[in-house]
């Protein structure tokens, strides 16, 4: 019997106020937090995004995740496919939900049960660095949730140069599974 869980989070950086928020785990040996994805490049922006989810899951007891290619293979095209495409959402424009882009990939086949998150989230300028995403994430009850259950052991990590309304930033997709 198959087992799914499905737990969905977006995030519009532009919109997300920092001022009141409680301060982040220490990002200290997370090098590269505060530049942008696209001078990180991608593998470099989903070290230092990878990185700083574990530093925020440590700081609360909780196991660190572990990137999985599958898992980035579904967050990589979604990422992709919402700035080519113009929209920010969880579906895409062909209405293919997050878990439905994940078992494309194989990545259930194997697995008894499974539970699977996403969090999306978008911004330019300062607000388009992992430092910043966290941040936001992290200031989101549904987002910290993601990046806080024990339920999740494995994590992809998508991260497109541009913004989903077509102008500069990054927009990135994290897909958890466990």
């Amino acid at each position: 019997m198959r087992r799914t869980r499905q737990l969905a989070c977006s995030s519009l950086l532009a919109l997300t106020a920092f001022g009141a928020a409680p301060a982040m785990a220490d990002a200290a040996g997370c090098s590269g937090a505060d530049r942008s994805p696209a001078k990180l490049g991608r593998s470099g922006a989903s070290r230092v995004t990878l990185c700083l989810l574990n530093r925020e899951r440590a700081a609360h007891g909780v196991r660190p995740l572990h990137l999985d290619g599958k898992l980035s293979r579904a967050a990589r095209g979604h990422a992709r496919d919402m700035v080519a495409k113009h929209y920010f959402a969880h579906d895409s424009r062909s209405g293919a939900s997050f878990s439905t882009r994940i078992k494309r990939t194989g990545w259930t086949r194997a697995r008894r049960s499974w539970t699977v998150g996403e969090n999306i989230g978008w911004g330019g300028g300062a607000l388009a660095t992992p430092r910043a995403m966290v941040r936001a994430w992290m200031n989101s009850a549904g987002h910290r949730a993601n990046i806080l259950s024990r339920s999740f052991r494995l994590i992809g990590i998508g991260i497109a140069k541009g913004a989903p309304t077509g102008g500069g930033g990054a927009t990135y997709a994290t897909d958890f599974g466990g």
